[in-house]
């Protein structure tokens, strides 16, 4: 979308600038973006074609679908 000024507008996660002066989502998105792909592991554990697709066996999937979300 962009608006009458020529401005682009992108939707997403508010962004904030780091020390390194890169813009970055902040740590709670990442935090809801992990717990996310963390259940959709646990979704695909007993899929050995979707597991072999991404090169995970059972175990390695439902140990990492086990992390905190802060991990």
């Amino acid at each position: 979308m962009v608006d009458p000024a020529g401005a682009s507008h992108c939707p997403g996660p508010p962004l904030h600038q780091s020390s390194s002066g890169t813009l970055r989502p902040p740590r709670w998105w990442r935090w809801l973006g992990r717990q996310d792909q963390r259940a959709a592991l646990r979704g695909i554990a007993d899929d050995p074609h979707l597991l072999r697709d991404l090169g995970l066996t059972r175990e390695e999937a439902l140990r990492e679908a086990a992390k905190p979300f802060w991990r």
